[in-house]
This record gives C-alpha cells, structure tokens and sequence, in this order.
C-alpha cells in the first residue's frame, strides 16, 4: 500500500534546482508507489432511496477521459523527435516519450509541463499566473503517473458520486486540488508540480468528515473509523518521503475534510420516516445539532483558511519563516537521505 501520488518536474532553470520528481530519484522523475485505494466505509442502509445511491457516476469518468485527453495533447506539444534523438518509442512519432534518463515515468519533458501550465512559485506570483494554482492538476509527467492518478480516481470517486452527486464531488474534488497547490506553492518554491494528489487526497479527506458528520446512521462505525484513517496515516507517512509534495497532499486533504462536513452530510433516519410518526412527535429538524455546528466550524475554518493561504502566497511570504517545523511535513531526514535540497 502506497500513496496517492504527485509528481514534481524540476526545471533546468536559474529559479529552479535541476530535473527531478515527488516521490522519484533526485535526479529523474521518477514514479511514486501504487496509491492506496480505501475500502468502501459506507454502511448499508436498506431500501430507503435517500440514504442509497441516487445517481449515476458520469463526472468521474469524465474526469478520466479529460485527463488523458489532456496527456495526449502534452505529448503533441513536447514532439519529442523535433528536439531529441534518443526518444522512447519512436514510432509513436510526436507522441514518443523523452529517454527515460529525463523523464523514467514515460512522458514529456519538464519544459513542455511548465509551458502548459504545471505549478511554479516564481510564475504564480512573481509573473501573476494564478491559473497554474488550477491547470497543473490536469498535468501528468509520463503514462504511470496517468494510470496510477484515475485509478485512484476511479476507485475512491465512483462510489462517492454514486452516494452524493457530480456537483458535489466535483466541488470537492476542483477545491482540494487548488487547496493542495496553494499550499505547496506557500512553502516549495524551487521546483514545479503537476499531479492531481491535493484532488485525491481531498476525497480522501472527505471521506473521512463524512463518515464523523453521519456518524449515528453507521453499523459498523467503529472499524470503519479505524479503517479509514488506517489508510490516512500510511498515505500520509509515505508522503514524508524525500520529493514526494506533502504539502498538496495535507493542502487538500485539509480541504477535502472540510467541504465534507459542508456537503456531505445526512439526514437523521427519523426525518427520513418522519410521514410515518404520529403529528405530534414529527420532527422539526432534518439533521442534528452536532451537523449544524460542525457545518458552521467547517464553513468558517474554509473560509479563513484559504483567505490566509493566499494573502500570505501573493505578498510573496515564504511559509517557511513561519512555520519552521512543517518542513517536516514533506520530509523526515533519516539515517539514509537528506532533506536539505528538498
């Protein structure tokens, strides 16, 4: 088991260190591991149509279809034969790959990701690009990074916007991954990112606050808290890793968790019944108090959350200086690695 990945191009640029990725080698992207897919942690709730699923998941596969939409028009623009002798699969023509010694993850060069539109500090703010805060999670450095990115996709979005709706997993899953760039643009500045890692874990994250939200409506709450955040922790600990970006990682799943208390909660069952009590006991209230002020905690710590992040990001603050400690977030210096160029 592994985490849900992101990988980072690291341009050959005065701004930049060198070519190398979140979760590869220091010098050459390389690929994260395997994303670890969360068990469905939804109890069964009967017959009653609104607790089932209600919809059927067209915006996910969308999303997959749009990604890869997306690769195929990155690796018309790199044209690798144009610029390159030693290309993967040449007889791809336009679409062959750079040698694996610049990119191993069999995708286009970091010049052509950071032309498109991949995540860059100097860019956002210095060149006021905000955009790329929003398009380098539509970007993916080679053909393993795709894969493994819808199929986490996949496999946590399709039950949670059979559950829930596309407009809802659609704003959870747009918000965390721009709450996952705006943080990794506050405290990694050095390199370039592409990857939709803050989108997923915001899944992730909402998973999580949905089970806690609904929590009375749970069978098996217990083992499927336990579960849950089981395959939290080790995403995140893998995370910690040399040149993965926790931070996207942390920045969405934060948003993710908090756009679940406001989108995702249930009714309480007795509403649900509420044509079959008697007149007056019927209940006035469709869902319970603890859902009222989690919504309005959730609401609030949103809303200041990405105000800060980005006063803070567009004056040009290093969130370094003031946290000194979250560098520690992204990587924890053993025996065995530096982080010191991280």
């Amino acid at each position: 088991m592994s985490v849900v990945d992101d990988m980072e191009n690291q341009m050959p640029a005065k701004h930049h260190q060198g070519i190398g990725s979140r979760g590869g080698e220091q010098d050459g992207l390389g690929p994260s591991p395997r994303p670890v897919v969360p068990p469905l942690v939804y109890a069964e709730f009967g017959d009653d149509d609104e607790l089932s699923p209600q919809w059927t998941s067209w915006l996910i596969p969308m999303f997959v279809v749009a990604n890869v939409i997306v690769f195929f028009a990155t690796m018309s623009v790199n044209n690798c034969p144009q610029h390159s002798k030693h290309c993967v699969a040449r007889f791809l023509g336009r679409f062959s790959f750079e040698h694996l010694r610049d990119n191993p993850l069999f995708g286009p060069s970091s010049l052509t990701l950071e032309k498109l539109g991949s995540l860059d500090w100097y860019r956002v703010v210095e060149k006021h690009q905000a955009w790329r805060l929003l398009t380098c999670i539509w970007l993916h450095a080679g053909v393993i990074h795709l894969a493994i990115n819808m199929l986490s996709i996949v496999f946590m979005g399709t039950r949670l916007e059979q559950q829930f709706g596309f407009v809802r997993i659609g704003v959870i899953y747009i918000m965390s991954g721009m709450g996952g760039s705006i943080l990794s643009s506050l405290f990694i500045r050095n390199d370039i990112s592409v990857g939709a890692s803050g989108a997923l874990f915001g899944l992730l994250g909402s998973m999580l606050s949905e089970l806690l939200t609904n929590w009375t409506i749970y069978s098996n709450k217990i083992a499927a808290f336990l579960t849950l955040l089981f395959v939290i922790v080790i995403n995140l600990g893998i995370g910690s890793l040399p040149y993965v970006d926790n931070f996207a990682h942390v920045g969405g799943f934060l948003t993710g968790f908090f756009l679940g208390f406001l989108l995702m909660a249930r009714p309480q069952i007795k509403w649900l019944e509420r044509q079959h009590m008697p007149q007056g006991r019927r209940l006035t209230s469709k869902y319970k108090p603890y859902q009222y002020i989690l919504w309005l905690l959730s609401l609030a710590l949103l809303i200041a959350g990405f105000v800060v992040a980005l006063v803070l990001l567009f004056k040009g603050e290093d969130g370094n200086d003031h946290c000194h400690w979250c560098r520690y977030l992204s990587c924890i210096p053993t025996s065995r690695w530096s982080c010191d160029s991280v």
